[in-house]
């Protein structure tokens, strides 16, 4: 690690809490990509960071807490890009502390977005695609579907508890 590294952690953690952010240190302390928080800018008008020459973005704490919130929103709550701004619009360009748990159908629908958002869906190590068969009789699933739906839940529980622990780091 370079003399240079402690030296810019140290003048980070020495930051007064209203002290504006750049979006570096805003995507480190959200654990967010820097151009996912560019793109949020251009789906939530109430993101506002300041821009100085040269399209550098500085961050007020206030902007900090919304993008925390609608991260949460995304993240963890499962709730839409659409479904936040209609919370958004709703509570005057501010989210309130109460926002209850997302419908099933937006749950549904932010399972597709991000889905839309990824690479397309590859086939799982170990197991062979499922070929139709002419025994297979209707109603009853190939064990290949069997296993890979087992697999697939499995994985989605391990995603959900590493979200959680995301959730929990500072």
């Amino acid at each position: 690690m370079s003399e240079t590294a402690p030296a810019a952690a140290r003048a980070r953690a020495k930051k007064a809490p209203s002290a504006f952010r750049t979006i570096s240190e805003v995507a480190d302390d959200l654990h967010i990509p820097q151009h996912v928080l560019r793109f949020w800018e251009t789906k939530f008008t109430q993101v506002k960071p300041l821009k100085r020459g040269g399209g550098r973005r500085y961050y007020r704490p206030e902007d900090i807490d919304l993008l925390r919130r609608i991260s949460d929103l995304l993240y963890t709550q499962g709730y839409t890009i659409k479904g936040v701004q209609r919370l958004l619009r709703e509570g005057g360009g501010r989210l309130a502390d109460n926002i209850p748990p997302p419908s099933a159908a937006e749950q549904a629908a932010a399972a597709a977005e991000r889905g839309e958002a990824h690479e397309p869906e590859l086939p799982m190590p170990g197991l062979a695609p499922a070929a139709p068969s002419a025994s297979t009789k209707p109603g009853v699933k190939p064990r290949a579907d069997v296993e890979s739906e087992r697999l697939r839940g499995l994985l989605a529980d391990v995603l959900e508890e590493l979200e959680a622990i995301r959730a929990l780091l500072p």
